[in-house]
């Protein structure tokens, strides 16, 4: 098995999901007291949080680049950038190491494809909603139609993601805005959600709205043990 290098902090709450994820498929897979070979950089997220809101994106490049060259080097095999927002530096932190960077939105749209779906919603940070790195990405890569809230829905689940999610906090009362607003967007024609945000897991599970809910911290565990054990 390869060395699993994962980038987290943003937030640490989704990483100690990532770390759970991981041990529990190796020791499913493996039995025994098997657990994953993985190596956690974890950045200071309130560091990050300022420069996303300030727009310093080439100051948040350096210091992603920085984790995934430190992962390389204490030998890690394939690197995860365990947030979506920040996949909006992904080509230039994929170009600075030689091993393999995997894409948290492939991992989705491979996922949302095998299920036969083409039109999925996307909920996550107004980052992820509302920009091009990773709406794009689906489009151009998959062929996938992408919807996305309202304005009045991405303030409410940008807000949930970072005042509530990123510090631990968990309401009922969130979980349902979540879910009216996910409802909006199936009677829009949405056959899947994609949870576009590694925090929205831990509110959000299949089987609580009327599509197919694609978890993106889940599925991006799956592909890194897919590379892990080829």
């Amino acid at each position: 098995m390869k060395t699993i290098g994962l980038i987290g902090g943003m937030s640490w709450e989704s990483t100690a999901e990532y770390y759970r994820l991981l041990n529990e498929a190796v020791k499913e897979k493996l039995g025994g007291l098997h657990s994953a070979r993985c190596i956690v950089y974890s950045v200071d997220f309130a560091e990050i949080e300022t420069l996303q809101r300030e727009g310093q994106w080439a100051e948040a490049t350096t210091l992603l680049v920085g984790a995934a060259q430190s992962l390389e080097r204490a030998g890690a095999g394939v690197v995860l950038l365990c947030t979506n927002t920040m996949h909006k530096l992904a080509d230039l932190i994929a170009a600075s190491v030689r091993i393999p960077f995997l894409h948290i939105a492939d991992a989705a749209a491979q996922s949302v494809m095998r299920a036969g779906i083409r039109r999925v919603a996307l909920l996550g940070t107004r980052f992820t909603m509302e920009e091009d790195f990773y709406r794009g990405r689906l489009k151009d890569r998959f062929d996938l139609e992408v919807l996305i809230p309202g304005e009045t829905g991405r303030e409410t689940v940008h807000r949930i993601i970072y005042r509530e999610l990123c510090v631990g906090i968990v309401r009922p009362e969130s979980k349902q805005e979540l879910i009216q607003i996910t409802n909006e967007l199936i009677k829009n024609g949405a056959q899947g959600v994609i949870l576009g945000c590694t925090e929205l897991g831990l509110l959000i599970r299949d089987g609580d709205v009327s599509a197919s809910v694609f978890d993106t911290t889940r599925l991006h565990v799956v592909a890194a043990l897919e590379t892990a054990f080829a």
